[in-house]
């Protein structure tokens, strides 16, 4: 443990579990104990199963685009988007 409260994790276990330098770690706590998860890492895919699932995941979104039904004008609601804009900035 540094004085910055970082801790360094062992090569083999890094190695073991797939950490890399930069990956987020989960820490929970277990009674006396706290453990250390490791991040779940997606299946690395070709080039041609990532086009694929794009290609699918375009085609669900224009299916949803086509049968959505239209947008209601937004009236009568007391506010505009223009509004929301000055929310939150200094004065």
């Amino acid at each position: 443990m540094t004085s910055k409260l970082q801790v360094t994790v062992p090569r083999a276990l890094a190695d073991r579990y797939g950490i890399a330098p930069g990956d987020e770690i989960q820490w929970e706590a277990g009674g006396d104990v706290i453990r250390v998860v490791p991040p779940r890492k997606a299946p690395r895919r070709d080039l041609r199963s990532r086009v694929r699932l794009f290609d699918q995941a375009t085609a669900r979104q224009q299916e949803r685009e086509r049968t959505a039904p239209p947008e209601k004008a937004a009236s009568g609601r007391g506010w505009t988007r223009e509004d929301l804009y000055g929310r939150g900035a200094p004065r």
